[in-house]
């Protein structure tokens, strides 16, 4: 991703070498993404139809929660920013007003396209918003709700899953095309000079490689930075105790079993599981804390969660680093990736860190000066969105009503990321707003911080005192539109497999 990207915003002007071992494989499970991707795909000039197919991708419109309230309780993460009424989101008008005791489906449209399992698109390719009209604080009337960096005034509804080992052979084979130098070696050394930055890498086979700037994508090893520059590690497992998983690939008949369009995160005694589906199979995969499970343990709760299809199916177990470098760009060396940091994987993160860390990287390319300020400025921007990613994914745990296990209940006491605790106090008497979240970008905004709560249901909220003063209507009249909109979109759109079948039948006529 971070050789494609540069080449993709450079060209000529910039050489990229791209070192990989054959022998350390890629760690194969960051599968599953959110909707800031489709600027990574886009910045590369393709359209779906161009890779999808190839790297069995689906649509992701959500994450589904199971199991993190109660046993057989279910709630969604939808991509879908709130609408506005009368100034306020219907977020507050719901929790004033309690039409039901599902906030996902009485808010969001998306909700109801997952349990139905239908694609964002119909067949053709146009966008399912185009079939919304009028929707308060999203068509650019008194109340719009914002636009996003592309100039659309709704949040674009969809993110992606994909084989990340076929992304990344597609990837490969788009980067050399258009001019990045691919080695295949090991590296053996990597030598420093007298200032302590970079001089050198040392191959097996093609010896010394040297370059201006050096990108450490060597995942939780963390080669050049941490271990040739020293550079320290702040570990976040104080407040995110999970730091192993266990995955399985699961083929499965898509046209048979459906295709959800969404991430599913099922709550398990010590930790959760994933389920990803692709085009053709399952992702799946169970995250725990080593305290609580042992890697035997993990792998059977995994395989009988899965059920007959996991028989035989190898399975791959991983240790996780969580938490971050103190600074991922230190003298001519950026870490990118797991090098950098990883927060676990709930929320699809791993992902969208590699993005971003390759986007600031192009903002802030020094001109081969000194470059310190720069420097000093990449720093600060990936830290915060690391930090505020932390925060989210800790009120996933302390915000859950479970508490059935020694796990469940000791994440309602680990200490809390600094301000994180003042911010919870805040949001019990009102829901998070711009002015209460993490201040600094970290892909999430206040309506996430709103879905969970109000899904999870273990801190109380209570609703602005306000309404009760203001009249009603506008806002059921909008929860009723919820609805009906979602029913029409329901008739109208394909199933997810219908449509990915449609989009490979376009691809090979």
């Amino acid at each position: 991703m971070t050789a494609t990207y540069l080449k993709a915003s450079f060209g000529e002007r910039l050489k990229v070498t791209l070192v990989e071992s054959k022998k350390v494989p890629t760690i194969g499970v960051g599968e599953a993404t959110f909707s800031t991707v489709r600027h990574f795909f886009a910045r590369l000039g393709l359209a779906e139809h161009e890779w999808m197919p190839e790297c069995h991708a689906s649509y992701k419109l959500a994450i589904r929660f199971e199991n993190w309230r109660a046993e057989g309780h279910h709630f969604y993460h939808p991509f879908e920013r709130p609408r506005v009424v009368d100034g306020f989101p219907l977020a507050d008008w719901w929790l004033h007003k309690r039409p039901s005791d599902r906030y996902d489906h009485d808010t969001s449209v998306l909700a109801a396209l997952c349990d139905a399992q239908r694609s964002p698109r119909h067949v053709g390719g146009g966008l399912f918003e185009q079939d919304l009209e009028g929707v308060p604080g999203q068509d650019g009337g008194t109340d719009r709700a914002g636009a996003t960096p592309d100039g659309r005034t709704t949040q674009f509804p969809y993110a992606y899953h994909f084989d990340a080992a076929l992304l990344a052979r597609f990837l490969t084979r788009y980067g050399t095309e258009r001019g990045v130098r691919h080695v295949l070696d090991d590296v053996l050394d990597v030598r420093l000079d007298d200032t302590g930055a970079i001089s050198g890498v040392l191959t097996k086979e093609h010896g010394e490689l040297t370059a201006d700037l050096y990108v450490d994508c060597t995942g939780f090893r963390g080669l050049l930075l941490n271990k040739a520059l020293e550079e320290p590690f702040r570990s976040y497992q104080d407040s995110l105790p999970n730091d192993s998983a266990v995955a399985l690939r699961v083929p499965v008949d898509v046209t048979r079993r459906g295709m959800r369009p969404c991430t599913t995160a099922t709550a398990q005694d010590a930790g959760w599981i994933w389920t990803i589906p692709l085009y053709g199979r399952l992702g799946t995969g169970y995250v725990y804390a080593s305290d609580y499970c042992t890697p035997e343990q993990a792998e059977r709760t995994l395989r009988e969660f899965v059920g007959p299809e996991a028989a035989d199916l190898p399975a791959n177990h991983i240790r996780m680093r969580i938490g971050r470098s103190e600074r991922s760009w230190v003298k001519n060396c950026v870490a990118i990736g797991l090098s950098s940091g990883f927060v676990e994987p709930l929320e699809s993160t791993g992902i969208f860190f590699i993005q971003n860390g390759v986007e600031q990287l192009v903002r802030h390319l020094p001109d081969g000066g000194d470059g310190e300020a720069l420097r000093r400025a990449y720093n600060r921007q990936v830290a915060g969105v690391m930090d505020g990613v932390r925060e989210f994914l800790v009120l996933h745990y302390y915000a859950a009503a479970r508490d059935d296990t020694a796990y469940w209940r000791d994440t309602k006491t680990r200490p809390l990321p600094d301000a994180l605790a003042a911010r919870i106090e805040d949001w019990r008497h009102k829901l998070p707003d711009e002015d209460s979240v993490h201040p600094y970008f970290h892909g999430f905004e206040p309506y996430s911080y709103t879905a969970m709560i109000l899904g999870l249901g273990g801190l109380p909220v209570r609703p602005r005192p306000v309404l009760a003063r203001m009249d009603d209507t506008a806002a059921l009249r909008e929860f009723d539109r919820v609805r009906r909109q979602a029913a029409a979109l329901i008739e109208r759109l394909p199933s997810q497999a219908d449509y990915l079948a449609w989009q490979r039948s376009c691809r090979n006529p």
